[in-house]
């Protein structure tokens, strides 16, 4: 698949799907995504993470008819993602990113006392789905990677995506970043 195509079909999906319920949130997942990403902008992130941050969900948009987490979105759609972006010729950076936003949620609850009351009732209800908080053992291996810093602050992004009344991104300026990304 050429860059073009690649871009056309992933971002076919937002636009396709994208103003679907965003699973038990206040706001579409176009405008999840969206803000996600203009957090990660924001805080002057490379166009990788920004991409990452703003696909970090697309296996609830491109696993449709898989395994449902009890109508709370797709049974593992951070794999199903990362692997749908290594198919359309992204980095391994780019998908391990998607993949590790749910690791980051894991390892936060581990760590972090408080961090289960804060979550949304939505992404308490996936938690179980997802693995639960992590071990001490897994928690131990996720601080080695070198992508546990930046997986730490998507998923702070990920959890203040959900402000109502935010104008969404233009796509355009995304789909440069991804024809850039997927050029190089």
């Amino acid at each position: 698949m050429n860059p073009e195509q690649a871009i056309a079909q992933v971002f076919g999906l937002y636009e396709q799907h994208g103003m679907a319920d965003y699973i038990g949130e206040p706001v579409s997942q176009i405008e999840h995504m969206s803000q996600a990403a203009q957090l990660a902008m924001a805080e002057g992130f490379d166009d990788e993470v920004v991409l990452a941050a703003f696909f970090h969900d697309i296996g609830h948009l491109c696993g449709q008819g898989a395994a449902d987490m009890g109508g709370y979105g797709v049974v593992s759609h951070e794999r199903l993602g990362a692997d749908y972006l290594r198919r359309a010729g992204f980095s391994e950076r780019l998908a391990k990113l998607v993949e590790y936003h749910v690791q980051a949620k894991r390892y936060l609850t581990f760590s972090q006392p408080d961090y289960y009351a804060r979550l949304s009732e939505a992404s308490r209800r996936t938690l179980g789905y997802q693995g639960g908080a992590m071990s001490v053992e897994e928690a131990r291996a996720f601080e080695q990677d070198p992508l546990c810093a930046v997986s730490l602050r998507m998923r702070d992004w990920d959890e203040q995506a959900k402000e109502t009344q935010v104008p969404v991104l233009d796509l355009d300026v995304l789909k440069a970043k991804a024809r850039q990304l997927l050029a190089a």
